[in-house]
């Protein structure tokens, strides 16, 4: 039997998949942690350190499985740092006469590997990652024809297709799709939020590497407590937390914001599922089941929050970035072409719901949907922020943030830079949203009642200021017409005071 190299990403640590079912001699798997990957863009050194502790303890794990595993961690000497060379020196090395990949979730590597493979003068094969529930096409299948692409109506056929709390093939459990209605709860208080399941861990060797290397990262970490999990067996351990813990009041904040609280009912299994160490598939089995066990205590709109969040949306924005790619990645509809504020690495901003939300994402490499949406999304479309920009800061801050997910969330479902393919208007707000879903301005220097003055919330004067900007481009979006109504009806004084406000805001947004 020929000699088979089987090259494993480091968001491909799926212990389920076939390859690794049964030992081959003539099989070896290379893992390889390079600054190729690290420089791509600036990431969160938390995300770093959770990727080569997780992508380390699967290579072990394979090993102890009696696999043949080649390894090269971020200072090994044979390292070459890039994909080609590391290939190419392995291939030659172990004599090599077939090469295996698994289909990357990024286009950019997808490309790479296939760009790679075209010059081999060995044959060579890739495989599916075994992971999500659809395909990469089932997205431009399922929508072909349609003049929108609604995530509800995908959502419904993913329910109906894989049999998801359904009572028969066309009725949903509780006679509902949706109860997203449910999911908008402000937290003040009660019921109490039990403790995050963390892992104390101690990587200041890992440290020791980046800094030897020049791995550039931003953000802060704890070497002593680092938080995250980085084995299967962890994974797990968050997976069952979130269940007897958490899945009770999930749903009701899953939208809510609170200072004094970071992650609120929030499972975090994001980077679990990211990395591939969890399945979609068995998440949603495994919070069905207890759900199903306890649902005397557990609404099910609790549940339901919870799986159209990896059923319907996950699913969704993976299918669309590979239907759109790759001219998706330079969409900027609304020409927006600001740079993005400096205090979106340092968190020093005096509007306590951004300061609240950057010093979170640099201190965790984490928040929640709603802080990214419609507070530092938000903002960064307020002020008109070029996406690119918007981009690289989400796909390296965020410890779940890969390409695939992060690229459609960002440019669509946040920036509008895509003009409608994914939400079918801006997902913008003045002050009072984010009065309504928490309470960052109970403390803060600005008043979120006030709409004009120095002391007025920055968003009341940035939201009507965007309005106006971008008037000509919303003249024909139906979900537009009552903002965009409104604003015709404004006193040309008051609009002017919106709109001056917003220049100095925009020039200088530091000041704020």
């Amino acid at each position: 039997m020929e000699k088979t190299l089987r090259f494993i990403l480091g968001d491909q640590l799926n212990h389920k998949h076939s390859w690794f079912q049964e030992r081959n001699e003539n099989v070896i798997y290379f893992m390889a942690e390079t600054q190729q990957e690290t420089g791509y863009v600036r990431h969160h050194v938390q995300k770093v350190v959770a990727f080569f502790l997780s992508m380390r303890n699967f290579a072990n794990e394979l090993k102890e499985k009696g696999h043949q595993v080649i390894y090269y961690q971020i200072d090994d000497k044979k390292n070459q740092q890039n994909l080609p060379s590391n290939l190419d020196q392995i291939l030659k090395e172990e004599h090599i006469e077939h090469f295996e990949y698994l289909y990357p979730d990024e286009y950019r590597l997808d490309i790479k590997l296939k760009t790679y493979c075209n010059k081999l003068d060995i044959t060579s094969e890739a495989y599916d990652t075994e992971h999500f529930y659809t395909k990469r096409e089932d997205i431009e299948k399922f929508f072909e024809g349609k003049k929108e692409m609604t995530m509800e109506y995908f959502y419904r056929d993913m329910r109906k297709k894989h049999g998801i709390m359904m009572l028969n093939d066309k009725k949903p459990e509780g006679g509902e799709w949706n109860y997203d209605k449910s999911n908008r709860k402000k937290w003040t208080g009660k019921p109490s939020i039990p403790e995050a399941k963390t892992f104390d861990k101690d990587i200041s060797g890992v440290l020791k590497q980046l800094k030897a290397m020049d791995v550039k990262t931003m953000g802060r970490i704890d070497e002593n407590k680092f938080p995250w999990p980085t084995s299967r067996e962890e994974c797990l351990k968050v997976l069952d937390y979130f269940c007897e813990n958490l899945l009770v009041h999930f749903g009701d904040y899953e939208d809510a914001l609170h200072t004094d609280q970071k992650f609120l009912f929030h499972s975090r299994l994001s980077f679990a599922m990211n990395s591939k160490m969890l399945s979609p598939k068995e998440v949603i089995e495994t919070t069905l089941d207890y759900y199903y066990e306890n649902k005397e205590n557990i609404d099910i709109s609790q549940i339901e929050g919870f799986v159209r969040q990896i059923l319907g949306w996950r699913e969704f924005m993976r299918g669309i970035y590979w239907k759109e790619m790759p001219g998706y990645k330079s969409k900027n509809e609304l020409k927006n072409t600001n740079k993005l504020p400096d205090f979106y690495w340092t968190g020093e901003t005096d509007m306590n719901c951004l300061k609240h939300s950057v010093n979170q994402s640099l201190d965790d490499a984490y928040a929640h949907h709603i802080q990214r949406l419609m507070i530092l999304g938000n903002f960064a479309l307020l002020t008109m922020t070029d996406p690119d920009e918007v981009d690289a800061w989400y796909l390296g801050v965020y410890i779940d943030a890969i390409e695939w997910v992060e690229l459609t969330n960002t440019r669509g479902m946040s920036q509008f830079a895509d003009g409608g393919i994914v939400a079918t208007k801006p997902y913008v707000s003045s002050g009072s949203y984010i009065n309504k879903m928490g309470n960052y301005c109970k403390s803060c220097k600005y008043k979120v009642s006030k709409k004009e003055g120095d002391d007025a919330c920055p968003f009341n004067n940035l939201y009507w200021n965007f309005l106006y900007e971008k008037q000509e481009h919303f003249k024909g979006n139906m979900r537009m017409n009552m903002m965009m109504s409104l604003l015709k009806k404004m006193k040309k004084e008051t609009l002017d005071n919106h709109i001056n406000r917003s220049r100095e805001i925009i020039k200088n947004p530091g000041n704020f």
